[in-house]
């Protein structure tokens, strides 16, 4: 059986920020609504306290995870080792969505490279922290970080990612809103 923690304390914070992958889950209201779960990567995450949260969000072929907590803001993320030792930490709780020009956004961008596909930060206030044991999740090495987001992201250039957003990100699988259109 897994083991509930209060708080993220400085142990757990620096286990989390050795994951080199982890993912987030979240689903609409209705229950005809699609379940999202989404691999993240990259230097986006920072631990803000001891039940808080937050990422940078790039660009993507979606945009369920936004459109989600703009709706209600219920959030998961897990925390998986791959390594030698077995793990998987749960983060439940409460995620808003901040756009550029909002303080939150420039706080937590501050904290990380910048990226040319940048369109979000993700804040989330938890409530329920957990791990579990992982035993049955196999060992793998980590090579490296892809660079195709970023790539894509110079090739279109600045105009050309807003028409990718307005576009690929107004309105979700399931029409629930996604980003605003004009920013």
């Amino acid at each position: 059986m897994g083991k509930v923690f209060a708080e993220i304390d400085q142990k757990l914070q620096a286990w989390i920020e050795q994951q080199p992958v982890w993912f987030v889950a979240t689903a609409p209201l209705s229950a005809q609504g699609n379940i999202n779960l989404s691999p993240r990567g990259h230097d986006t995450l920072s631990v803000l306290g001891p039940h808080r949260v937050a990422w940078v969000d790039y660009s993507g072929s979606g945009v369920e995870t936004i459109a989600h907590l703009r709706e209600n803001g219920r959030v998961c993320l897990m925390f998986n080792s791959f390594g030698a030792r077995p793990r998987i930490v749960r983060l439940h709780g409460q995620g808003t969505v901040h756009l550029p020009g909002d303080v939150v956004f420039d706080e937590v961008t501050a904290l990380h490279p910048e990226h040319p596909s940048t369109r979000a930060v993700i804040n989330v206030e938890v409530h329920r922290i957990s791990d579990s044991c992982g035993w049955g999740v196999p060992v793998m090495e980590f090579v490296g970080e892809r660079d195709l987001l970023r790539q894509h992201a110079e090739k279109r250039g600045v105009q050309g990612m807003e028409a990718y957003r307005a576009t690929k990100n107004a309105v979700s699988i399931d029409g629930l809103p996604g980003l605003p259109v004009s920013r």
